[in-house]
C-alpha cells in the first residue's frame, strides 16, 4: 500500500507519525525523534502531511513543504472528535490523519517567516500591556489598603505615581520602598510600549494595504497593521461574513428541530484582531453618542433601538467585513449615503 496522507503529532522531542492510504487504511505508525523528522519525510513519496495548528506548526510546515509534500494545518478543535477513546500520541496522529481526509475539513493557511515576524511585534506589545495593567492594579491595591483610592485606568497612572511617591503621605517606609520598585517597572514598561507603538506606526505608514485599511472609521494604525500581520489571505474566505465568523464576531448557534437559537459571540478566532476591532467600534459608538450621527444612517438606527454593547459588537462585525472587502478587492473605504 502506498501512503497518501501522513498525520504528524508535534511535540518537543518525540513526534508521532501515522500513515494511511487513499482509502484510509493504516500503512504505518512510527515514533520519530526531533532530529530524525526531516530525514524521515525526505524518504517518503510526495503526499499530504497534516498537523494540528499549534506551536511550531508553521515552522515544520515550511520545512516539510520544501521536501515536496503538501502540508495541511488543522485547528485542534476539529481534530478532537476523531480521537478514539484514550488520548495518546498515536491516537492523536491517527485522528489528525483521519481528519485531513475529510472532504469538508477546514485548514489553516501556513504563515511565512515574514508574517510570523510581523506578528511577534503585536504579541510582545500585548504581553507588555498586560504586565503594565498588572503593575497599575498592584499599585492601586497597595495604596487602597492604606486609605488612598485612585480611579481605575491607565489615564490615571500619573496621579497614581504622584500619590505613591508623595513624601508627605503617611505611608510606612517599607511600603514606600516597594512601591518605588513597582513605579520603576511601570516607567520601563510604558517606555517599551511606546517604542513598539512607534514601530507599528512606522509599518502602518510604509505599508500600502495598512494605509487603505486605516481609512475605515474605527481602524487606526495599530489595527490596520495587525490585519496585515495576523489575518490570512483574503482569498481564504469566500465572503466577508466568513471572515467575521473566523474572528469570532458572529453568534453561537444552538439550533435544532428547525428552531434557530443564537447566543453570544463565539470568540473562537484571532483574539488580537477581535479585541482591536471591539476597541475601535467602541470609540466610534462613543463619538456618535456624543456628537450625533447622520439621520437615517445604519449606526443611528442601531443606537436608537439597541443597547450600546450590542451595537459595538455589530459594528465590529461590520468593520471586519469591510476590511475583508478592501483586502479582497482593493480600494479605500467610502462612506455609504444615509437613506432619507
Amino acid at each position: 500500500m502506498e501512503v497518501s496522507t501522513i498525520g504528524l503529532d508535534l511535540a518537543k522531542n518525540v513526534f508521532q507519525a501515522h500513515g494511511a492510504d487513499a482509502a484510509g487504511a493504516t500503512v504505518f505508525r512510527k515514533r520519530l525523534r526531533r532530529h530524525k523528522v526531516l530525514e524521515f519525510f525526505a524518504k517518503q513519496p510526495a503526499c499530504v502531511v497534516a498537523m494540528e495548528a499549534c506551536a511550531s506548526a508553521h515552522h515544520w510546515s515550511r520545512e516539510i513543504g520544501k521536501l515536496g509534500h503538501t502540508v495541511r494545518l488543522i485547528p485542534p478543535t476539529y481534530v478532537k472528535p476523531f480521537v478514539k477513546r484514550q488520548k495518546n500520541d498515536a491516537a492523536d496522529a491517527e485522528a489528525i490523519c483521519e481528519a485531513a481526509q475529510r472532504p469538508t475539513m477546514r485548514f489553516v493557511a501556513v504563515k511565512s517567516k515574514e508574517q510570523q515576524a510581523a506578528a511577534v511585534v503585536f504579541r510582545a506589545r500585548d504581553l507588555l500591556v498586560r504586565q503594565r495593567t498588572q503593575v497599575i492594579n498592584a499599585l492601586r491595591a497597595h495604596l487602597a489598603e492604606h486609605g488612598i483610592v485612585v480611579p481605575r485606568g491607565p489615564s490615571h497612572m500619573v496621579k497614581l505615581i504622584e500619590l505613591a511617591a508623595d513624601p508627605t503621605s503617611d505611608l510606612p517606609e517599607a511600603v514606600r520602598a516597594a512601591l518605588e520598585v513597582l513605579i520603576d517597572v511601570l516607567h520601563s514598561l510604558h517606555h517599551k510600549i511606546k517604542h513598539l507603538d512607534v514601530e507599528i506606526a512606522r509599518r502602518a505608514q510604509e505599508d500600502k494595504t495598512a494605509r487603505r485599511l486605516a481609512t475605515i472609521p474605527g481602524v487606526g494604525s495599530i489595527t490596520a497593521t495587525a490585519f496585515v500581520a495576523l489575518a490570512p489571505a483574503a482569498t481564504t474566505f469566500k465572503k466577508g461574513r466568513d471572515f467575521a465568523a473566523w474572528l469570532g464576531l458572529t453568534p453561537k448557534q444552538n439550533s435544532t428541530g428547525g428552531k434557530q437559537k443564537l447566543g453570544a459571540t463565539s470568540k473562537m478566532g484571532e483574539r488580537t484582531l477581535r479585541r482591536l476591532l471591539i476597541i475601535g467600534a467602541c470609540a466610534v459608538v462613543r463619538h456618535a453618542r456624543r456628537r450625533g450621527t447622520p439621520q437615517g444612517s445604519w449606526l443611528a438606527r442601531m443606537l436608537s433601538c439597541k443597547p450600546p454593547m450590542l451595537v459595538i459588537v455589530a459594528l465590529a462585525n461590520k468593520m471586519a467585513r469591510i476590511a475583508w472587502a478592501l483586502l479582497a478587492k482593493g480600494g479605500v473605504y467610502q462612506a455609504p449615503v444615509a437613506s432619507a
